[in-house]
Formats: structure tokens, C-alpha cells, sequence
């Protein structure tokens, strides 16, 4: 299609389109300056108080002073600044200003319409056109001044201690040489607060040497009792062992590895653990302890081992009626005394399962073995062996019913046990205090007792009280009314 030389000019002047030309450039630089010109004209139609009302906002449309922008810009000013210059010296020609970087955010809309740049502000477009390079630094985050010296190092050791005392973070790195970490000691000693001394302590525990923390904390007596506490919480035994070593405290020091056979779970090992422990300095008393406890667990391993073997026999015929629940290894000496009542209370005193054995070599007083023994019986309903326990002879030959842990907690035991009421009978009347026997019997229902004793106490008023609580036409009924109408008795009331 042909084509006129006007409508040619007009078809490139309407497109978006341009043909080349050698003044391109020439026309870019032009158009720039134009737009500059522009918006320096437009100061005078924007009025400077509007500056606060609009919001700055960055070229990739982020708020200026944002966290996400200071991050940007904080990473991206050296480099762009640098690249800038280096563009600048190597251009030589005006086509350069096509080339020129595009302007950072530090360019808010209100300065870009103004113009202008105003004290504290951002700069201006045409600023930014007269001195590309400059470098610009982000703003500060809004944050109150009080706030900058919580992450500053300027503490003095009496602040930084009042700071942990209300439980804010505070570093204690700066404090390097050992006066300050002694000052900062002391400090927190005088606060008097347990917390504060424990986290100072735990600094110079990382900080210092062993020996040297162990010297200053000799003549620090509070401290010192504070890091012992915290040593055996945290379970750190090996210091404290050291602590205890260089403090020449040779009975805490045999106490403290003592209580490492807590940590040991197989008995053969935990055996021979304590068998080290004998020879430790120990009190007089302790070292008796440390003796048992080790016997102890001897005669436990013999006596599990033996048992366990009956038990799958089943050949025996008090493990059939009644399996054991638990292993007895481990367990306490009343414990094992317990057992060895329940499943071999009939054996001949030199085995090391007969609680006889057991009473003789942990020197176990009469009061406890006899109460052991009669809970272990009574569960078991062996009464004739619970009869036997309280029967003793003396020289002459006559037999007597005694009872170390008093006949009253006999009968509570007993009744506890579901024991039969003509056991529990006997064992009320033998109960001295006549109170207590009247108010046991009336407890557990012992009629005969309750009944003779009013007889006996002539006690008419409590007899007929008594009368009442009975079943009607009962054998204990037709017995009161018998003695209430007895001629022979004189009654007080």
C-alpha cells in the first residue's frame, strides 16, 4: 500500500512505536530534563504542611521505616552506592543519564511532589539528579531511648544484679576479669535472692576454673552453701565431689558418692558398689548403716534367687495360695522382714530368709518385729501363730499373754484383718485401761466383753444403755437381764 510522505510522518508520530534515529538519546536526556523542570514547578502548588499527612512509601511499594524496608535498605546501600560511583566515572557521555540507577527508597511521594528536601527529611528528586551517589543511610525503628541500654554493655555489676533480680534478660559476658566477676558475686549475695546468686553462680562456673572457683568461694560461705545445693539438684556428682575434696570435707565427700548407688539398677553391681563404700570415712553411726545396707542387699539377692526358683516349681505350697506381687530386691529392711514373715515365718533360725535371723543380725527392737509379725501373720488368718507370738513362759513354767505395742493396737490389727469376734474378745479383755476396753469392745461389737465389764464396774445406767443396742431375743439380751435382775449385785447407780 502506497503511501504519502504526510501520512508516512503522521503514522510515526501517532504509533507507540519509533523508528531509529541517531537523536534518540539526545531526546531521552531532553524529556528528563523537561520532567525535572516539571516537578520543581510543582512546589509551589503543595503545601508543606501535607508533608505529615502522606504516608512514605518505597519504590516496590513498602511503608518507609517498616522492618521488611530498613532490612532492604540495609543490605542494599553499600552496594548501590558503590556500583553508582563506579558507573559515573566510567561514563563519558550524555547517554549515560539513560543508564543512571534507579533512585532508592529513600524518596518519599510528599518530597517527590515538593521537590525538595527538608531538614531531617528524604531527598528530593532533582537532589537525587544532582548527586546520584549520595549515600543515605535507614531510619531508626521507633523504639523508646530507656530501651537501647538493655542491649548495651555499660552495666555496672550492682545494675546488671538488680536487672536479673526482676527477671530481665541481661548478659553477663561482659564481665571478663575476676574482680568484676567477684564484684558481681558479692552483689548478688547482698540482694539475698537465691535465684539471682544461682545464675551468677552458674556464669562462674562456666567461666572459671575449678580451682580457682573453689578458692574464692572458700571464704564465701553463702555462696558456696548456694553452689553445693545446685550441684546436688542438677546431679553434677563429679564436681561436687571435687568441691568436697578440695574443701577437705571427708564425710560429705563419703556421703555424696554414697548416694551414687541410687543411679545403679542391677543388684550385683549395686552390691559391690556398696561394698566400696565401707571403707569410707564415715561417722561411727553412718558407717553402721552403710554395713546393713549392704548385708541387706546380700541377703536379698539369696533369698530372691531361692524363691524365685520354689515359685516355678510350684512345689511349695504358701507360693501356690499366694504368688508374689513384687521382687524383694531393693527393698527396704521392714519390707524385707514383712516377706520373710509372710513366706517363711516357720524356718529354722539359721537360714538367712527366717525373721528370726533377720531380727538378730539388723538388731530389729521387739516392738517393731512383733507389730512386722502380726501383720504378715494376720493377713495370712494364721491365728494359732498370732497367739503364739504374744505367749511367753517364765521360769516357773506359767505362761503369759505380753504385748510390747499394747493389746489395743492388737485388737486394731486384728479387726483390721477380718479377724473372728471371739479373737477379738479375747484380745479386748486383755487390754488394761478400762475406758479403752469398754470403748473397743463397744466398737468392734464385742457384747461379752462390754456386758462383763459393766457387771464388774456395777455400772446399772450403762447396762441398760447398753440393752438397747442389742439384737432383741439375742443371747446377749436374756445375759442382761439376767444380771440386771440378779440379787447379789450391788449397783452404784
Amino acid at each position: 500500500m502506497n503511501r504519502t510522505k504526510g501520512d508516512e510522518e503522521e503514522y510515526w508520530n501517532s504509533s507507540k512505536f519509533k523508528a531509529f534515529t541517531f537523536d534518540d538519546e539526545d531526546d531521552e536526556l531532553s524529556q528528563l530534563k523537561e520532567s525535572k523542570r516539571a516537578v520543581n514547578s510543582l512546589r509551589d502548588f503543595v503545601d508543606d504542611d501535607d508533608d505529615d499527612d502522606l504516608e512514605r512509601v518505597s519504590w516496590s511499594g513498602e511503608p518507609v521505616g517498616s522492618i521488611s524496608w530498613s532490612i532492604k535498605e540495609t543490605a542494599g546501600n553499600s552496594g548501590s552506592t558503590h556500583e553508582g560511583r563506579e558507573q559515573l566515572k566510567n561514563r563519558n557521555s550524555f547517554s549515560s543519564y539513560a543508564q543512571l540507577p534507579k533512585p532508592t527508597s529513600t524518596y518519599s511521594l510528599s518530597s517527590f511532589f515538593k521537590g525538595r528536601t527538608r531538614p531531617g527529611s528524604f531527598q528530593s528528586l532533582s537532589d537525587a539528579l544532582s548527586d546520584a551517589p549520595a549515600k543515605s543511610y535507614a531510619p531508626e525503628l521507633g523504639r523508646p531511648k530507656g530501651e537501647y541500654r538493655d542491649y548495651s554493655n555499660d552495666w555496672s555489676p550492682s545494675d546488671t544484679v538488680r536487672r536479673l533480680r526482676k527477671g530481665k534478660v541481661c548478659s553477663l559476658e561482659r564481665f571478663r576479669s575476676l574482680q568484676d566477676k567477684l564484684q558481681l558475686l558479692e552483689e548478688a549475695v547482698s540482694m539475698h535472692d537465691g535465684n539471682v546468686i544461682t545464675a551468677v553462680l552458674i556464669f562462674l562456673k562456666r567461666t572459671l576454673s575449678k580451682e580457682i572457683l573453689f578458692r574464692e568461694l572458700e571464704v564465701r560461705q553463702v555462696a558456696l552453701r548456694h553452689l553445693i545445693h545446685f550441684l546436688k539438684e542438677i546431679g553434677d556428682q563429679k564436681l561436687l565431689l571435687d568441691l568436697f575434696r578440695f574443701l577437705d570435707r571427708t564425710e560429705e565427700l563419703a556421703l555424696s558418692h554414697y548416694r551414687e548407688h541410687l543411679n545403679i539398677q542391677d543388684p550385683e553391681t549395686r552390691k559391690e558398689f556398696l561394698k566400696t563404700c565401707i571403707g569410707l570415712p564415715f561417722s561411727a553411726e553412718d558407717s553402721a548403716h552403710i554395713q546393713d545396707h549392704y548385708t541387706l542387699l546380700e541377703r536379698q539377692i539369696i533369698i530372691e534367687a531361692n524363691d524365685r526358683h520354689l515359685e516355678s516349681a510350684g512345689q511349695t505350697e504358701i507360693f501356690r495360695k499366694h504368688p508374689r506381687k513384687a521382687s524383694i530386691l531393693n527393698m527396704p529392711l521392714v519390707t524385707t522382714l514383712f516377706y520373710s514373715c509372710f513366706y517363711h515365718y516357720t524356718e529354722a533360725e539359721g537360714t538367712f530368709s527366717s525373721p528370726i535371723n533377720l531380727k538378730k543380725t539388723f538388731k530389729i527392737p521387739d516392738k517393731q518385729y512383733v507389730l512386722t509379725a502380726l501383720a504378715a501373720r494376720a493377713k495370712l488368718r494364721a491365728w494359732h501363730d498370732v497367739d503364739a507370738l504374744f505367749t511367753t513362759k517364765n521360769w516357773l513354767g506359767y505362761t503369759k499373754k505380753r504385748a510390747p505395742i499394747g493389746f489395743h493396737r492388737v485388737v486394731e490389727i486384728l479387726h483390721k484383718n477380718s479377724a473372728p469376734v471371739q479373737i477379738l474378745q479375747e484380745y479386748v479383755n486383755l487390754v488394761e485401761d478400762v475406758d479403752t476396753k469398754l470403748n473397743l469392745a463397744t466398737k468392734f461389737k464385742c457384747h461379752e466383753v462390754v456386758i462383763d465389764t459393766c457387771r464388774d464396774l456395777k455400772d446399772r445406767q450403762q447396762l441398760l444403755a447398753y440393752r438397747s443396742k442389742v439384737e432383741k431375743g439375742s443371747a446377749e439380751e436374756e445375759k442382761i437381764d439376767a444380771i440386771l435382775c440378779s440379787s447379789q449385785i450391788r449397783w452404784k447407780n
